[in-house]
């Protein structure tokens, strides 16, 4: 799937799930910097310059693959709380989730405990069953990080193997593309 996907916009009650933009690379950044968020993503802050990257790649996925990560933004401030949808990100990993719908989330600190990654990858796994591509969604999940293993397994993931990346242990999880949220 080449040429620029219209990225949707999705809503919750809470939020409001949509394209990045360039003002939220502050507030990005400094999530990606936060000791607290990557604790169990990889383990070191990124410097600034690793976090554009990050960011940049947002709209190549949607370029490239049709489908890719929305900002969480808070409905009543506004305010970026997070981010989550679809990669694939070609990793080294034994087994490959190449070419499958890869689903992440990640919340700024100050929005943890909420229930809104939950609450966000609704919505975006619903748009995925719909417009995505492959049989299956798969994620990758630290197995020490008990409140993602506890929110993918709300969202109907189930544990498919076990692997190591960067030498941390993953849980690595499915799901039918095309099941409801």
């Amino acid at each position: 799937m080449n040429g620029l996907a219209a990225i949707p916009t999705l809503e919750t009650p809470r939020l409001r799930l949509r394209p990045h933009r360039l003002e939220d690379f502050p507030a990005y950044a400094a999530m990606w910097a936060d000791p607290n968020v990557i604790r169990y993503i990889g383990g070191v802050p990124f410097p600034r310059e690793a976090a554009w990257s990050r960011f940049l790649r947002h709209a190549g996925m949607w370029h490239f693959l049709g489908f890719g990560s929305f900002v969480f933004e808070d409905k009543a401030t506004g305010a970026f709380a997070g981010e989550g949808g679809f990669h694939d990100l070609r990793r080294s990993l034994t087994p490959s989730l190449e070419d499958s719908m890869e689903a992440g989330w990640v919340l700024a600190s100050a929005w943890h405990g909420r229930g809104l990654a939950e609450e966000a990858m609704r919505p975006a796994l619903d748009w995925a069953a719909e417009h995505g591509t492959g049989p299956r969604l798969t994620c990758m999940i630290h197995t020490e990080h008990a409140a993602s293993l506890h929110v993918a397994g709300k969202l109907r993931f189930a544990e498919f193997a076990r692997s190591t990346y960067h030498g941390s242990p993953m849980v690595l999880l499915d799901r039918p593309r095309q099941a409801k949220a």
